[in-house]
């Protein structure tokens, strides 16, 4: 019996570049506090945010994807022919199939590219990370495109008090390659489907379509007390055995990029893990708004404009929501 080839790569990977994309429309708190019969003081208590960044009607989250998929090949200096994988992550395409991903490799010029997309909510960024590595280290890609992408503004009820305040649109994009080095630590991830209703639309497409005029179209809606207690409880305990996988300590850290969840949540959440005043702490909620899927790197990026000395840096990096499903990982900021 013939032997199979087995391809084998190389031993490290790190993110090679970062590219962004934000809502071409900044929303302020005034614009959406009388359907929800709110104030700006109620969502900046609550929240922690003074805008969000909204898209525009005829731009999708799949335009939001090539944008920042374009800074990111650009920022890596790679040639478009190798990259030779994309993962997108959304909950934002508008059709069921085709993927996400396989209309954004074209409008990149990435074509072949292997290309998928993945539903992990707030997670999927870290999930698509932690697979690329994965693919470049076994030898399947030599260099993974990985972009979170959403436009959530669609996926809204402006009279929802529960999340669609909290709401923005955004991408945010690396490219995963080979390294000298360990660029990215071992990923702790997993889901708790018992509280799969925490975080959910109001009703499925079957619901809607076999009772029109009765249902609604399917909006997000959360039970906020269950997902903070689960958010920065549970979610400290993720992080520090992240710490803990990836042998490092809260001093080795640069930076913490949390999912931008909500402005209480990421203190606490920070709080929690005893960081040393050294440690930045991403707050790129408070302009941007929670745009799921794409809230880490858009955090990332945020914090590297910022404060571009973290460069080079260990940031531990997190998601969670819907699900309910968490990822995380110590990454070094590209």
């Amino acid at each position: 019996m013939a032997s199979l080839v087995q391809p084998t790569g190389p031993t490290h990977t790190r993110i090679l570049s970062l590219g962004v994309a934000r809502g071409d429309r900044d929303v302020p708190n005034e614009e959406l506090i009388g359907p929800i019969d709110s104030s700006d003081e109620w969502i900046r208590q609550r929240t922690g945010i003074v805008q969000r960044r909204r898209a525009s009607d005829g731009i999708g989250a799949v335009d939001l994807a090539v944008e920042a998929g374009e800074q990111a090949i650009s920022e890596s200096g790679l040639d478009r022919s190798q990259v030779d994988g994309i993962i997108i992550s959304t909950i934002s395409n508008v059709a069921v199939t085709p993927s996400m991903a396989s209309l954004a490799a074209h409008r990149l010029g990435i074509t072949p590219a292997a290309a998928f997309d993945i539903s992990a909510a707030c997670a999927g960024y870290v999930y698509g990370v932690a697979q690329a590595d994965a693919l470049v280290r076994a030898g399947t890609c030599a260099n993974v495109l990985v972009i979170g992408a959403e436009k959530l503004s669609e996926l809204v009820d402006p009279t929802d008090r529960s999340i669609s305040f909290l709401l923005g649109d955004g991408a945010g994009a690396v490219i995963v390659g080979p390294s000298d080095h360990a660029g990215i630590g071992p990923t702790v991830w997993g889901s708790d489907g018992e509280k799969w209703d925490a975080i959910r639309m109001t009703s499925t497409f079957e619901e809607y379509r076999a009772n029109p005029g009765v249902v609604p179209w399917p909006t997000l809606r959360q039970d906020g007390q269950t997902v903070f207690r689960w958010a920065v409880w549970e979610m400290a305990k993720v992080a520090r055995r992240t710490l803990e996988a990836s042998g490092i300590g809260p001093a080795d850290l640069a930076a913490f990029i949390p999912h931008q969840a909500n402005m209480r949540i990421v203190d606490e959440f920070a709080k929690q893990l005893h960081l040393p005043e050294s440690v930045l702490i991403a707050r790129d909620i408070e302009m941007q708004g929670n745009t799921s899927a794409a809230s880490v790197p858009l955090a990332m990026h945020a914090l590297r404009e910022q404060h571009p000395e973290v460069s080079g840096g260990l940031a531990l990096t997190i998601g969670f929501g819907a699900g309910l499903v968490y990822g995380a990982q110590v990454v070094e900021i590209p």
